[in-house]
């Protein structure tokens, strides 16, 4: 089901406790020179749109929000953002009525790293209000991490911005998109020992291209894998989110 092209007079009638919201979070930030600014959104929707088709009877669609945090961008012009806390404000005002309508199961499928923060941080605050609902979120690299990696031919190992993951993506997604005279790699990986750390700077900090990783080794074929890959995660995610129990309000324990 699609929340975006129901009439409200069957939106009513859902069995929202057996439904799973399904919110995908993109964003419009420069991509480099060779993908669109709209990449990130343009993904978050192929993938959930995927999901929706093979399990339309059990999963609400919502709209696509396409703006992210994605003020590490800015230094390269060809961004549009809001702030981080306008972000969180977003997502909670956008899921609060639904929420509070009945749904009880709640998947925001992200594509943008910028909005992992922002994302948990709404959860966390959406759960103070609604502690029955199962409240989850991941992006779908994430969910799909393992088989990314498997099926990368370069070193890159998963999305990288505009890497060979994005880039490969697109070219499935939208084609007439893809600037393929601009496609060459840039390899700036950190120094294994620096593996699993977290480091703040903004994109212009780690690149003066706006991208990293090798878009030079993106296909159509490999996206239409990458994209098959994602979706099936993501159902296998949702189904389980179907089956699993809703959490209870409990009280702890006192002397």
């Amino acid at each position: 089901m699609k929340f975006h092209e129901t009439p409200w007079t069957e939106l009513k009638n859902v069995d929202k406790a057996s439904t799973l919201l399904l919110f995908p979070v993109g964003s419009c930030e420069q991509h480099g020179p060779h993908l669109p600014t709209f990449t990130d959104s343009l993904e978050a929707q192929a993938v959930a749109e995927g999901v929706e088709s093979r399990m339309a009877d059990r999963v609400m669609l919502l709209p696509t929000l396409w703006v992210g945090a994605s003020e590490h961008h800015l230094p390269f012009g060809g961004t549009l953002t809001v702030r981080t806390e306008t972000h969180i404000a977003l997502l909670t005002e956008l899921l609060r009525p639904l929420l509070a309508d009945g749904y009880r199961r709640l998947l925001i499928l992200n594509a943008h790293g910028g909005n992992t923060d922002t994302i948990h941080v709404a959860l966390r605050r959406l759960q103070q209000e609604f502690p029955e609902v199962l409240l989850t979120g991941a992006g779908f690299w994430a969910l799909a991490a393992k088989e990314l990696e498997a099926l990368c031919e370069s070193p890159q190992d998963g999305p990288w911005h505009a890497g060979e993951v994005e880039t490969s993506l697109i070219k499935t997604i939208r084609p007439d998109l893809v600037r393929e005279a601009e496609l060459v790699d840039c390899d700036r990986p950190l120094p294994e020992v620096l593996r699993g750390l977290y480091i703040s700077r903004d994109m212009a900090q780690s690149t003066q291209d706006g991208f990293l990783g090798y878009p030079a080794q993106g296909t159509a074929k490999k996206g239409e894998k990458f994209l098959e890959a994602s979706v099936t995660r993501a159902v296998e995610v949702c189904e389980e989110l179907l089956t699993m129990d809703l959490p209870r309000v409990r009280t702890p324990k006192t002397d």
